[in-house]
């Protein structure tokens, strides 16, 4: 049990009183910020995106369940993809795979016939079969990563007819690249038993490696590749968690020797603390609110640091509560900032949507598409609000922790940011890099900015030492891949060969 049950209730009757004059210079009326009922706010968070998910039925089986079936069930698939792929590989002999793994730690493995599942897509590389191994974590928590590989940096997007095309950026022209739906009850991703839903890191952390000890066992030909960790938004936790337990695993010789070089984590969230407290800045700077709005705001954030401080590593109830808190200063300056989409202030949110990915849904959820992936009649699943509420407590957890040890191993880190997200915004991502302590610090922090350019022109601004860096992106919101998409592939192309400055101006930049 907890001992700060009181601290909750402050919480909650401070709120009101706190928020009550979130009044911005710009906007003459008087706006009253309570905060939203948390689960209410969760499933509108999704509800926002489009993404619009019914809970997974139990016991829909597919062939992994099958108890005599090997611990990775994957299917070779053959997709018809218009236009030309860039690759000297002939189509036929790309490698794009579709496939189960059975979680080993979970209450649904004690029973015979019923099963806990990880789905993934895995696309052998365009370029050589001697490229990196990329895996690829989307946040939410609880939406599925199919929403970057057909939206942001797969191989292929869907087109309104439900045609695949291929993408020219898609990052396995430069990489071999996985894509998993996690944690468990993710998009395919399932399980027969509900207390086999994850509640934090450490379960997250745990699956995943497991997934990959059995990946690499069935394709043992990539295991000596270099390897790295992306994701964006809430995969700012599940990142740092899985190079963490990855490095314990080497470090402990638990199974196969993984060869991480890297991680990468685009429009994070990693360390609540400080990035909440950038919110009120940030919208300010882009001129979302005014000065006395700003003021009004900013005096939530002490209970906001204070909470997330009582939330620590292991906190419930204080978790749920700084949850709550915090939250109130995103969510009183969407009162002002009226329909903007709050990942990219550059657009509006048309009615409840912010985003379209309805045709993602429509394609999956084809009969001839579910054969062809080998997952039976089970629906598929985008964001699922059962897994947003079960990681609820996890979300104050401050990630950021176990990154220096890691960068002290020389496993470099970047940290991408798209200048319009106001959600995981670039400001509280540079705090973050900037405040952490790892025996590289100082000259970080003091480093300058320069020129990141593609092709001639300045497509961002770069500041980087030893293994750490950060890019922050111009003319794009939460989800870079898929509004630089060009940009986005030279980046991870320049990362992973260890020259991110490759064509960059030595003058330095100011931060705007």
């Amino acid at each position: 049990m907890e001992s700060h049950r009181p601290f909750f209730l402050f919480l909650l009757l401070l709120l009101p009183s706190s928020s009550s004059s979130s009044s911005s210079s710009a906007t003459p009326n008087r706006h009253r910020a309570y905060p939203r009922h948390l689960l209410w706010s969760a499933e509108s968070l999704i509800r926002d995106l489009n993404l619009l998910p019914g809970i997974q039925e139990l016991g829909v089986g597919t062939e992994a369940d099958d108890p005599s079936s090997p611990g990775l069930v994957e299917r070779r698939l053959d997709l018809r993809i218009l236009g030309q792929s860039g690759s000297e590989i002939p189509v036929e002999q790309l490698g794009h795979h579709a496939g189960y793994y059975r979680l080993e730690h979970t209450h649904a493995a004690k029973h015979l016939l019923v099963g806990c599942r990880m789905f993934y897509f895995f696309f052998e590389s365009r370029g050589r079969s001697s490229d990196p191994v990329v895996i690829w974590l989307t946040g939410g928590p609880g939406c599925s990563s199919e929403l970057a590989l057909f939206y942001e940096n797969g191989p292929f997007k869907i087109a309104d007819n439900m045609s695949l095309i291929w993408n020219d950026y898609g990052w396995d022209k430069v990489s071999n690249i996985i894509f998993v739906d996690q944690p468990t009850g993710t998009g395919f991703s399932y399980s027969t038993d509900l207390r086999d839903l994850r509640y934090g890191e450490k379960g997250v952390s745990d699956d995943l490696y497991d997934f990959l000890q059995a990946f690499f066992k069935e394709h043992p030909g990539f295991l000596k590749n270099d390897f790295y960790i992306t994701g964006e938004s809430y995969a700012g936790h599940y990142i740092p968690a899985a190079a963490e337990r990855i490095r314990r695993g080497n470090k402990e010789k638990q199974g196969l020797l993984l060869n991480l070089k890297g991680f990468a984590i685009g429009n994070g969230l990693t360390d609540p603390a400080i990035q909440y407290g950038a919110y009120a800045d940030y919208a300010l700077e882009m001129g979302i609110i005014g000065q006395r709005a700003h003021n009004s705001i900013t005096r939530i954030y002490p209970v906001c640091q204070l909470g997330i401080k009582l939330c620590g590593s292991s906190g419930v109830i204080s978790c749920v509560a700084s949850l709550i808190v915090c939250n109130s200063i995103f969510n009183a300056i969407l009162l002002l900032a009226g329909d903007i989409n709050y990942y990219d202030i550059r657009k509006k949110c048309e009615g409840s949507l912010c985003y379209d990915f309805s045709n993602m849904e429509k394609f999956l959820n084809q009969e001839s598409v579910r054969d062809a992936l080998g997952v039976g009649s089970r629906k598929f699943v985008s964001c699922s609000p059962l897994v947003y509420e079960a990681m609820i407590t996890d979300w104050m957890k401050n990630l950021e922790v176990g990154i220096p040890t890691l960068l002290e191993d020389d496993v470099k880190l970047l940290v991408y940011a798209g200048e319009y997200d106001l959600i995981c915004n670039w400001l509280g991502n540079l705090r973050w890099v900037n405040s952490m302590e790892w025996s590289g610090s100082q000259i970080f922090t003091k480093a300058p900015f320069i020129q990141f350019a593609v092709r001639g022109k300045e497509a961002g601004i770069l500041k980087t030492h030893g293994p750490l860096s950060f890019l922050k992106v111009h003319d794009a919101g939460h989800m870079v891949p898929m509004d630089q998409p060009e940009t986005a592939l030279e980046m991870l192309k320049r990362w992973m060969k260890g020259n991110l400055n490759e064509e960059w101006n030595i003058t330095a930049v100011a931060v705007m």
